[in-house]
């Protein structure tokens, strides 16, 4: 089959025509029709999540969508034909966090998709049948691509800062390839939402396409939130994790807001104020990826047309390294898609 490998962490992605895989007891086999491409599988490739040199050659790519094709040794032969996407992280299934749908704090975690198992650049991908998650029929195997990250990383946000219906809602960095759907999600659960962003384009499309409150945030010092906010927020996502962002959410949070981070970038430290904290009640929360549950409920949000799905970009694997170039670049509105 072919595949994109990387040989060294940090290293260029090589197309080469490697062995199929073979489905082992509890896997299923999977024909790769589209993964999607975000700054996630570029963090990946340069090793931040897992840089065992044992583990390469590599396959990258969490986010795929495609069909089973062939079930392994204690998997029903009934899964065959199904369209499934891929649960990112290699939970056990067994240990009292699993067992409350906590997979990505699983106490036996195995590492991730595309970092510690081949992903999604491949024709064809093994799978364990647990992190195999059904999708709804009908659904369109690319912008599909959206929903194990994009949409399912929002869905878990907004269930760990407990948004309620009426709450304001910023989210920084609203053009990228979470915040572009974090900011549709956050209105389903009956936000009114306002969006950061520097790229005019992605401001535009905020604005125009999704009917956002978009604000250029290019110097934080001069960002103003909508004039009916009095100036604060219930609730700041931050997906950018700068020092000034961090500052920015918690300086801007409303009497019991939350600010909710998601990055993971070494270095990065903010001081934070206990007096602020107890005196507001407010609360910094972070959010780490998705459970199982969450996936399904972000596919339900794109078979009910809850959610657009944003795909800005869309290549074979011979072009592939083009959309890592937007990526780098700040130029993709939404998420990009490798297509088989």
């Amino acid at each position: 089959m072919r595949a994109g490998r990387i040989h060294r962490w940090g290293g260029e992605l090589r197309l080469e025509e490697v062995p199929d895989p073979r489905p082992s007891e509890d896997e299923v086999l999977v024909r790769v029709e589209a993964c999607g491409v975000g700054l996630t599988v570029l963090n990946c490739i340069r090793g931040d999540l897992g840089d065992d040199a044992a583990d390469l050659p590599r396959v990258p790519g969490h986010e795929l969508v495609g069909t089973i094709v062939e079930a392994g040794v204690g998997v029903s032969p009934g899964r065959r034909g199904e369209r499934v996407t891929a649960h990112f992280y290699l939970f056990c299934g067994r240990c009292p966090r699993c067992l409350a749908a906590q997979e990505p704090l699983c106490d036996n975690l195995a590492g991730w998709v595309g970092v510690d198992r081949d992903g999604g650049y491949a024709e064809l991908v093994a799978l364990p049948e647990r992190n195999a998650i059904a999708l709804p029929p009908g659904l369109d195997p690319v912008l599909a691509t959206t929903i194990p990250d994009a949409v399912a990383t929002p869905v878990h946000v907004c269930r760990r800062a407990g948004v309620r219906p009426g709450e304001r809602v910023a989210v920084i960095a609203a053009g990228g390839g979470v915040g572009i759907h974090m900011v549709q999600v956050a209105r389903v659960y009956g936000a009114d939402v306002a969006g950061l962003e520097v790229a005019s384009e992605k401001l535009d499309y905020l604005e125009r396409e999704l009917g956002v409150a978009a604000i250029p945030s290019p110097d934080f010092a001069a960002v103003e939130l909508p004039a009916a906010w009095n100036g604060r927020s219930d609730v700041v996502v931050d997906l950018l994790g700068t020092n000034e962002s961090l500052r920015w959410g918690v300086e801007r949070l409303a009497a019991g807001g939350r600010l909710v981070t998601l990055t993971t970038f070494r270095g990065v430290d903010f001081p934070v104020s206990s007096r602020q904290l107890v005196f507001g009640e407010t609360a910094i929360v972070g959010s780490r990826y998705a459970s199982r549950q969450e996936l399904v409920l972000a596919a339900g949000l794109l078979a009910g047309g809850r959610v657009r799905p944003v795909v800005g970009r869309r290549e074979p694997l011979e072009r592939v390294a083009a959309i890592h170039e937007d990526l780098r670049a700040g130029r993709l509105l939404g998420r990009g898609a490798l297509v088989w």
